[in-house]
């Protein structure tokens, strides 16, 4: 072999052992010869970036928790900052990513990206600090999802999220001499549920939170359910987020339709099992709770912090079509204004997605709004806000009196409203009234200006329409192919804008129910959280009810051609039948026998114009941004079987009606 490969080649070839047994033996403690001439590298053992042409100063410091973990803190303070306040977030998402977006020698340009109204932090010449929560990217200890108050029986240890904020800010007040010692707390998501963890016993430094679309309770209407139907759109995001420090484990999309994905799996349990994430904790602790048990409640932000004392101002902002977390603001504000003495609680509701509200505000989707809300949200609500709290020279009062109690975006007007309370139409010569949009025969809605409630419910009812809910054949929650979560969005990815999808795909199949009023003629006005009462049966042992209040449209809409007819969502939401009697305890439906459903809608502040009509859609799958009801009832529905997935006619009868906060004249 080797004489041919010494004619094919020219030279001779030998094998590895044979060359080895040639090298020179190394000597213990001597090093052995080099194979090669060095070649030096071009990379340095150091490489320290000038930092003469930048205007701002940053450094990474590991700040110590009481319990000796310490946590991954990126500081930037503007070269020229002297007695300047400090603006915190902390995140699960990577602080050292969030603060090197553009590392130029301008601030600003660094700080593009999530989380960072960059303009008012730079004009404003704030400190800015970043740090990541324990357990995530740089800082040490260990990582739980929405991590619960220590001391109960869902955290037995000291720390928590209200102890790591309280340290963080006594060890920045301390150790930052440019600081005037007034810190302020912000973030987006999970970033704003961490300043509402920060108000538990706050730090007497911390003078300022602003919650942003914050993660409330992860069953009643944020993340992780809706009204007990499983948002299983979000296991990449639970695996991505929880199985690794660093997110290094990425979810892997077996089909470019997520339709596809999630029902060739069959159940979310299948699928999660397929993906891995049955070694997640977090995973395997939502599938021991699938109901509103204490696991839930006893971490439900808006009820902790309605056992808390309002001591430090705080601006709730609410995006109207937020996909993500619709429910937490606006849940939050409702249980802390009754105890607001001081008048230190405000709310904002803008025209956004989630986290729209540092982006650009002019449109979202196909919807104009005429101007820049964010940027006017921005400049006109959150500079003067933290200006009043965090600088040393605000005028006392001066700049946070043109602040309204309640900034509130009208969609369908485009217009901005100063409230004193919410919900609330106006400021004054207004009131909100509860009126009756009632289901009727021949696909009709009826509109009253009284709310009617029905009185006993008999075993069956008269009128009714009815559809047949195949779990073979789900309701896309939107057109398909629906692109993974995630996905890039240059590449046709528009998850974050869902909620303003146009709805006439969904009008026009057999297993939705649409209602729809005559042209209106004059302006109908809402603000507050429409309430479904549905009248219903099924013939199955289980259901979902989707309902959705929808603003349709003329058929030629002469400034923007391609809204003619549109349907366009202003609240909608989903219910779980099993929890009809007890959202604790799932319980079996009886088949065929008329029953009611309450439950609350997101909130809205629209006006339907003249020349729209209203419509409502009825349904019982939204797919797969939830999991499919198998319509026999199950244990438990994440782990399903194919054999429990079933046919079943629902019937909605013309009891049913959506009770509006119709806003009206004050009598």
């Amino acid at each position: 072999m080797k004489k041919i490969l010494w004619a094919l080649t020219g030279a001779l070839v030998v094998s590895a052992p044979a060359v080895l047994a040639q090298l020179p033996a190394s000597t213990p403690g001597v090093a052995a010869a080099p194979l090669y001439p060095a070649l030096p590298s071009e990379t340095p053992d150091e490489f320290k970036a000038p930092i003469d042409g930048l205007d701002y100063v940053k450094r990474s410091v590991m700040i110590p928790m009481r319990d000796g973990v310490r946590l991954n803190t990126v500081i930037i303070v503007p070269r020229k900052a002297r007695n300047a306040p400090i603006l915190l977030t902390r995140t699960p998402y990577n602080a050292g990513e969030l603060t090197s977006h553009n590392e130029s020698a301008q601030m600003e340009s660094m700080l593009q990206g999530y989380d960072n109204a960059a303009d008012v932090i730079v004009e404003g010449g704030y400190i800015r600090v970043v740090q990541d929560v324990r357990g995530k990217y740089g800082s040490e200890g260990d990582y739980v999802m929405n991590r619960p108050l220590s001391g109960s029986a869902l955290n037995p240890t000291p720390v928590d999220h209200a102890t790591d904020t309280w340290d963080t800010i006594e060890w920045l007040v301390k150790n930052i001499p440019e600081t005037n010692g007034k810190v302020g707390i912000i973030g987006i998501s999970y970033d704003g549920f961490l300043p509402l963890m920060a108000l538990v016993h706050p730090h007497p430094a911390l003078k300022v939170a602003v919650p942003m679309n914050p993660m409330v309770d992860g069953w009643r209407g944020d993340d992780w359910f809706h009204n007990g139907a499983f948002r299983q759109i979000n296991l990449s995001y639970v695996l991505e987020q929880v199985v690794t420090r660093r997110n290094e484990a990425k979810w892997y999309n077996s089909h470019f339709d997520d339709y596809d994905t999630f029902l060739r799996a069959g159940s979310a349990g299948e699928l999660a099992r397929r993906r891995g994430l049955e070694q997640s904790g977090f995973w395997r602790k939502m599938v021991a709770h699938p109901s509103y048990d204490p696991f839930w409640s006893a971490q439900a932000m808006d009820q902790i912090l309605a056992r808390q004392p309002v001591t430090v101002p705080t601006l709730l902002v609410h995006s109207l079509w937020d996909a993500e977390d619709i429910y937490g603001a606006i849940a939050v504000y409702k249980a802390i204004k009754p105890q607001d003495k001081d008048h230190k609680v405000f709310l904002v509701l803008g025209p956004w997605d989630h986290g729209g509200a540092i982006g650009d505000g002019s449109r979202l989707g196909p919807l104009r709004f005429n101007s820049d809300t964010a940027l006017h949200f921005r400049q006109e609500i959150l500079r003067p806000f933290l200006d009043r709290y965090l600088k040393d020279d605000a005028p006392a009062g001066a700049l946070v009196a043109n602040i309204a109690p309640v900034s509130a975006f009208e969609t369908g007007s485009n217009t901005w409203r100063s409230l004193n309370s919410w919900p609330s139409g106006c400021v004054s010569g207004c009131a909100i009234a509860p009126a009756t949009l009632k289901l009727a025969a021949n696909a009709r809605l009826s509109l009253t200006n009284q709310a009617s409630r029905p009185a006993s419910v008999p075993a069956q009812r008269g009128a009714f329409d009815e559809y047949v809910s195949d779990p073979a054949k789900p309701v896309p929650f939107r057109a398909r192919p629906i692109a993974p979560y995630g996905y890039d969005e240059a590449k046709g990815q528009t998850w974050p804008r869902w909620l303003v999808d146009d709805q006439r795909e969904a009008s026009g199949r057999t297993d939705v129910l649409s209602y729809t009023s005559e042209v209106l003629t004059a302006p109908v006005k809402i603000s507050g959280e429409p309430v479904a009462h549905l009248l219903a049966s099924t013939s199955g042992s289980d259901a979902d009810w989707v309902v959705k209040l929808i603003d349709v449209y003329p058929d030629l809409v002469a400034a923007q051609p391609e809204m003619g007819g549109y349907q366009l969502m202003v609240s909608a939401d989903i219910f779980r039948g099993r929890y009809r009697e007890s959202l604790e305890t799932a319980r079996p439906i009886a088949a065929n026998t008329a029953l009611p459903y309450t439950f609350a809608m997101p909130t809205a502040n629209h006006v339907f114009l003249p020349g729209h009509r209203i419509m409502v859609q009825v349904q019982s799958s939204w797919f797969p941004l939830y999991d499919r009801n198998p319509q026999t009832f199950v244990p438990t529905i994440f782990y399903a079987q194919p054999s429990d997935y079933r046919k079943a006619t629902q019937r909605v009868y013309h009891d049913s009606y959506i009770e509006l906060p119709l806003v009206g004249a004050s009598p």
